[in-house]
């Protein structure tokens, strides 16, 4: 592998994470469960590596089929709904 692209994944998926509600749900348990810290770290790893490997899984079977400039505006397109949907669920609270 590359480094660039090693570092374009790392930082896209980085800045992705950081503030997220895994992070978040993360840190609650910590919060909780302070002498627990290993575990939880341990566990969260273990989950981010298991949904990782199905989002590379999905990725690289669905390149094999579509071109990879569709799958990013699906992609777009889905962030955007859910940007939509978010706002429209925080305007009628």
């Amino acid at each position: 592998m590359e480094p660039r692209l090693l570092l374009t994944v790392f930082l896209t998926v980085f800045l992705a994470e950081i503030g997220d509600k895994t992070q978040l749900a993360t840190l609650l348990f910590a919060a909780r469960e302070p002498g627990a810290w290993l575990g939880i770290f341990l566990a969260a790893t273990i989950a981010l590596a298991c949904a990782t490997a199905i989002g590379v899984a999905a990725g690289a079977a669905l390149g094999q089929w579509l071109d990879p400039r569709l799958l990013g505006v699906l992609a777009g397109v889905g962030f955007v709904a859910i940007g939509i949907w978010t706002l429209v669920g925080a305007l009628r609270a």
